[in-house]
């Protein structure tokens, strides 16, 4: 009997995804354990094995193509002894509907405005579409122009806010009415709901700009993120850490060994021992509870060219430097080529985001759900400070501690944000 192969789920999470490519063809032979295609997700790039033998009879969905659901026939395969006729037995499996995971507030949230849709693009007595922004017809709408009357100055000849606003005040496309009765204030005519979106406003002023469309990775980024400003309510504490005595560590430690420790390398480590020293920090937020973890799984951000991902050291507290610096290579390498697993950067208790090799100074990250904290690490410099009452120059490097107030008070992130401190200064006492 034919045997349907399915759009598989590759994380918890994952509703659809993109089939990037066959790596078989109609007709091919494949045996179990055999990479047939692969399938980008939200976060990487993964292989689908095949789970049965025989022979690639159809192929239902070409390579490239976008939000395909889980669980959606993707290709059929025949077994042994089955010929083309087959086919006619196969059903295709449907996509099984998947409850929707968006958040929903528990807090009471004032209504916003109800904003009236645009009307539907209007058709010029020639039989032409008329082409205008969404907020030029819905102007044109509350004022009662036509808009096939009215010449676009937008791309492509499209109608946007300032020909709607021109032709108020020279009175055309409203008929019957001078033009002395028929202007208005510009201002009463835009709509106080709402304003236009980046796309609208370039298109009202003519602006010239290339869209690239949100790839799944930037869609999740952008509403993980959006979920996480306004449901996490987040405060900052900032240290300045002096590192000359790290740094002078970590040249004597690149000198002798063959491993080649980074600043970074000492964050983490620094960050998980801090976590060990006041585990009240390692910990998140739930309905049910607060979570504490026994471990401090670190996620460190890195950026890709499809957006910014986390992969995970696991258990950093009990791993020495040199082998978080083999792990973070790794991990990093293979996010950046799209190829971690989903365990590998799904989970983590703690992050850091560090944005010192590209010279910021300091910032505050937005904290990683369902985290409790995110260490933002800005980069070391030279500065002037006082030490025993005497101007001097070191290196200080300004490391900023963003919070979910929920489950971490502000006695505990800076007692955290003091241990960590001493750590970084003081950086022997991460070999004991």
């Amino acid at each position: 009997m034919p045997i349907n192969i399915l759009m598989p789920a590759l994380s918890p999470t994952m509703t659809e995804g993109t089939l990037a490519r066959w790596l078989v063809n109609e007709g091919d032979t494949v045996n179990s354990g055999d990479v047939l295609a692969e399938i980008e997700t939200d976060k990487a790039t993964m292989e689908v094995e095949a789970v049965d033998e025989g022979t690639i009879a159809k192929i239902l969905i070409p390579g490239g193509t976008e939000g395909v659901a889980v669980n959606q026939t993707i290709a059929v395969l025949l077994e042994e002894d089955e010929d083309a006729s087959a086919l006619d037995a196969a059903v295709p499996v449907a996509p099984a509907p998947v409850a929707t995971q968006t958040p929903v507030a528990e807090t009471p949230v004032s209504a916003a405005p109800v904003v009236a849709p645009a009307p539907a693009a209007p058709v010029a007595a020639s039989g032409n579409r008329v082409f205008a922004s969404p907020l030029a017809r819905r102007m044109a709408s509350q004022e009662d122009l036509d808009l096939a009357a009215i010449s676009g100055t937008g791309p492509h000849g499209r109608i946007v806010k300032a020909d709607i606003l021109s032709a108020l005040e020279q009175g055309i496309g409203k008929a019957g009415a001078p033009a002395a009765t028929s202007a208005v204030a510009p201002a009463k005519t835009v709509p106080v709901a709402s304003g236009p979106n980046a796309r609208e406003l370039a298109d009202m002023l003519g602006m010239e700009y290339d869209l690239e469309p949100l790839s799944s990775m930037r869609r999740v980024i952008a509403n993980r993120l959006t979920e996480s400003k306004q449901t996490v309510p987040h405060f900052y504490l900032s240290v300045d850490c002096e590192m000359d005595k790290l740094l002078a560590f970590r040249k004597e430690l690149n000198a002798s060994g063959d491993v080649k420790i980074s600043v970074n390398d000492f964050v983490i480590r620094a960050a998980a021992l801090a976590l060990k020293k006041v585990p009240a920090a390692n910990a998140s937020f739930s309905d049910d509870g607060i979570l504490s973890y026994k471990n401090a799984d670190i996620s460190v951000a890195v950026a890709t060219p499809t957006g910014l991902i986390t992969p995970i050291i696991k258990a950093a507290q009990n791993k020495g430097l040199g082998v978080i610096s083999e792990e973070m290579k790794d991990l990093a390498g293979r996010a950046r080529d799209g190829k971690l697993k989903p365990e590998e950067y799904q989970g983590g208790t703690f992050s850091i985001s560090n944005l010192g090799m590209f010279g910021i100074r300091d910032f505050s990250a937005i904290i990683n759900p369902p985290q409790g904290c995110i260490l933002a690490v800005g980069a070391g410099e030279q500065r002037p400070v006082v030490k025993n009452g005497a101007l001097a120059i070191a290196t200080v490097m300004t490391c900023t501690l963003s919070v979910d107030h929920r489950v971490v008070d502000g006695a505990v992130g800076a007692e955290y944000m003091a241990a960590f401190k001493a750590l970084i200064q003081e950086p022997l006492s991460m070999l004991l």
